[in-house]
């Protein structure tokens, strides 16, 4: 078997049938690709083992094993088996592997009260005695707390709660707001209808506070009240926006999580507004949908976050008394074809 050393920017380049140029480019982080190329390149070499000597020293620096002889045990608590944790998981799995390690997946039951079930539980499946955990998002406040409590290293994969003694990865939503907004404006887009929720969960409030501060930062007045993506029935939800956009003169919407844009589009239809013709539209899923390739979007960096994820929990146990730290990981944006040009 090919030893991890010996892996070369031509093996990389004859799997993938590409130039050793454009290779070393994308690896450099250089333009002259597209991103679905980049990333491409970034997955083999993964995969296969390859490591710049910058991205050699860069480990030695941050201590992390590259080749320990104490294979290390991990748990990941997800509160469902969707594609969105699924791809977290996938992340966080291909690093460890990477690094000689495992991970163990836990899928929470319903819990009828709460936290306190929530720690006979962790007692029950032993999960105290893994050597770290990682906690996602988007699990419920009270039940988080819990978690964060256990004595072990810990990463939280979301943004942090205030003053909380944890590391964190996540995504960062707040630059994929200022990039939406940026988008909008430069096509010449000035009244922009927010959609999402900004209350539930600490990422969506930090959503709505972004979206704000775009607007200020362009000289706009302050918007609106967003509307809900959580409605009582879709009928009244489907009025309300019909009266938002015949009164409120929007020339866009920006769909702030995106779990909702089926709804969304099929709404817009049955009001008999195409987009991007009669109402632009840029929308943050999760993950990329392949029902709408063209969809104007920020790309939000789940599976990379988890791959980082794992190299923070592996810096935390190497670096048990260094300060706790927070990272954003920053992904591009794809312009696609739901924004029309109000410029020209």
């Amino acid at each position: 078997m090919r030893r991890k050393k010996d892996v070369t920017l031509r093996d990389i380049a004859d799997e993938l049938q590409l130039t050793v140029h454009t290779v070393s480019k994308a690896l450099r982080g250089l333009p002259g690709m597209s991103e679905a190329t980049r990333k491409a390149v970034f997955m083999t070499a993964a995969r296969l083992g390859y490591r710049t000597k910058e991205r050699e020293l860069s480990l030695g620096y941050e201590k992390i094993p590259l080749l320990t002889t104490n294979r290390r045990r991990f748990t990941i608590v997800l509160l469902q088996d969707t594609p969105f944790y699924r791809t977290q998981l996938q992340g966080v799995q291909e690093r460890l592997h990477e690094l000689g390690h495992t991970l163990t997946a836990h899928v929470l039951p319903e819990f009828t009260d709460g936290p306190k079930q929530l720690e006979r539980w962790l007692e029950q499946a032993e999960l105290t005695y893994s050597d770290g955990l990682f906690v996602p998002p988007a699990m419920p406040e009270p039940m988080e707390s819990v978690l964060l409590r256990l004595p072990m290293p810990k990463v939280l994969i979301s943004y942090p709660p205030p003053a909380a003694p944890v590391d964190s990865v996540i995504w960062d939503v707040e630059t994929a707001i200022h990039q939406s907004v940026d988008h909008l404006v430069a096509k010449g887009h000035r009244r922009l209808l927010y959609i999402g929720d900004i209350r539930s969960r600490r990422g969506f409030r930090l959503r709505w506070s972004a979206f704000q501060a775009a607007l200020r930062r362009h000289g706009i007045e302050a918007a609106d009240e967003p509307m809900t993506e959580l409605p009582t029935t879709p009928e009244q939800w489907r009025k309300e926006l019909e009266e938002r956009l015949r009164s409120g003169g929007y020339t866009a919407i920006l769909h702030a999580t995106g779990n909702t844009l089926n709804t969304l589009l099929f709404v817009l239809q049955s009001l008999g507004l195409s987009v991007p013709n009669d109402i632009s539209l840029v929308s943050m899923p999760d993950l990329e949908d392949p029902r709408f390739p063209q969809l104007s979007r920020p790309s939000l960096l789940i599976r990379e976050t988890g791959r980082r994820a794992a190299e923070r929990l592996l810096w935390r146990i190497a670096n048990p008394a260094e300060p706790y730290e927070h990272t954003r990981l920053a992904g591009t944006f794809i312009a696609g074809e739901t924004v029309a040009d109000l410029t020209r």
